[in-house]
């Protein structure tokens, strides 16, 4: 029996779209799983990286573009850049090429397909096979190998905080076969300094592999800094310094390592210091968002430091520049959203700087815009909150709207913080300052022995409730359902 040429096509398609999914590459590695994902900011710090990150490991990033540009609907630029991969491979790896190969194979073979070139398809497909074969590989277009894992946590590290964890288990099982490899040990180490980022993480784990990666890298610059702000978080702010002058010194990535040391220099009490590396660091990459929402911090810490050098009371030319650096904090945090409107963390600080320039109904828009945008997380919803609690209650001065701003951030996270100390501290500082006036509000008492026993300090809440009940019931707010 003879089948139309139609079927005979389906049936092709359908063998060849069960050899793509046995691929390993970006196509199949679910780098779209999150949706509120920037592409066009994406694209922009890939290119940025490409142009000024100086490492010897930049063929997996081209990878990583191509797959953005087929994403954004540009299939052809996506071909060049799997190209431009294609020669960083024979150029850089030659001895391995045909390792370092598979992704790009990959994703040609994906993009082709999309484009609905099958014979282009087949071509690659039979290249992945062959290779397969040769490293006797149980699987038809599947290998497992340490260069793969490795390229793969590349590609997630690219993709947001929300995939760090699995780039990082990506990078450790790659170090499983080699592990004194400098590029898998470079990325484990960036993995884990990322992951130290967040509240939820141990924040030790992550110095020991940077001194490793260091020691394996003796030139990459970009490392040392890494390094010496880790260092710095541990109080080693001598070595972690000469670690950054290093860098400085090198010439090389120059953006991210201006990037960095401003953050170290803003930690150490220095701004203007900071606010000079940043300047230079814009001159070459102005359209970075990072590097305003950084610039916006720097001045906010400036407005920080002034008030508290004047007692909060800065007169004459401590309040000028007081009044300048707020302007510029402002002014860097709306460029910041303005290149990236997705950006939380601007919007949160632009409100602050609109608060302290007395622009309350500007501060409170800027809060508020942050929950009308697209999957926000709860600890970011929970942000928001906290930061309406803190404006409602050092600059409008009422408890009342910040204490219920404080007790929807608890509502959020079912009792638990999921910012770590900053929320329970704020509203233990609230409660206690309410029962220093009033040794009876009840609502305060009882408030006081829930953040207690978020501590785990169950002892004294319970002797906090028994207060609240000698005084009266406890208050019907809400966050009391999860009394014991």
């Amino acid at each position: 029996m003879k089948y139309p040429i139609c079927i005979h096509r389906e049936m092709a398609e359908k063998t060849m779209m069960d050899a793509l999914t046995e691929l390993r590459c970006h196509f199949t590695w679910d780098l779209l799983r999150v949706d509120n994902i920037d592409l066009p900011d994406l694209e922009n710090r890939i290119q940025d990286e490409i142009e000024f990150l100086d490492t010897k490991f930049n063929s997996a990033i081209y990878n990583t573009l191509a797959y953005v540009k087929y994403v954004i609907g540009q299939s052809e630029e996506a071909l060049e850049s799997l190209r431009k991969a294609e020669e960083l491979i024979l150029q850089h790896h030659g001895d391995k090429a045909e390792i370092k190969s598979f992704v790009t194979w990959g994703n040609y073979a994906w993009i082709h397909y999309h484009m609905g070139e099958l014979p282009k398809v087949q071509f690659y497909l039979d290249k992945v096979e062959t290779s397969c074969k040769r490293l006797l590989s149980p699987f038809r277009y599947k290998v497992e190998l340490p260069e793969i894992d490795c390229e793969k946590g590349w590609a997630l590290l690219k993709f947001g905080k929300e995939y760090y964890e699995e780039a990082k288990v990506c990078f450790q099982k790659a170090l499983e076969s080699k592990p004194d490899d400098p590029e898998f040990n470079t990325g484990f180490a960036i993995s884990v300094f990322r992951l130290d980022l967040q509240e939820e993480y141990d924040r030790n784990i992550s110095l020991k592999p940077l001194r490793k990666a260091v020691r394996l890298n003796p030139e990459d610059a970009y490392l040392k800094v890494l390094l010496a702000l880790k260092l710095q978080s541990f109080h080693q702010d001598e070595e972690g310094e000469k670690y950054l002058k290093d860098a400085l010194i090198s010439k090389t990535s120059q953006p991210y390592i201006l990037r960095y040391a401003a953050k170290f220099y803003c930690r150490k009490g220095y701004p203007d210091e900071a606010i000079d590396l940043l300047q230079a660091a814009l001159e070459r990459t102005p359209t970075s968002n990072v590097l305003h929402d950084q610039m916006g911090f720097c001045y906010e810490a400036k407005v920080n430091q002034i008030k508290k050098a004047t007692n909060y009371k800065p007169r004459g030319r401590d309040r000028q520049d007081l009044e300048r650096a707020i302007q510029l904090a402002i002014f860097h945090f709306k460029k910041s959203i303005e290149i990236r409107p997705t950006f939380e963390l601007s919007y949160l600080k632009l409100g602050d700087m609109y608060a302290e320039a007395g622009d309350y109904d500007k501060a409170k828009e800027s809060y508020l815009e942050v929950l009308n945008l697209k999957e926000i997380q709860d600890k970011t919803r929970q942000e928001v909150y906290f930061h309406l609690g803190r404006f409602n209650e050092f600059h409008k001065r009422s408890e009342a709207d910040a204490l219920a701003h404080y007790l929807e951030a608890l509502k959020i996270g079912k009792g638990k913080s999921l910012m770590g100390k900053r929320l329970p501290n704020a509203v233990e500082k609230l409660a206690k300052k309410r029962l220093h006036r009033n040794k009876s509000d009840v609502e305060s008492l009882s408030l006081l022995g829930f953040i207690h026993k978020m501590k785990g300090e169950t002892e004294k809440a319970l002797e906090l409730y028994e207060a609240a009940l000698e005084l009266g019931s406890f208050p019907s707010a809400s966050w009391n359902t999860s009394l014991p």
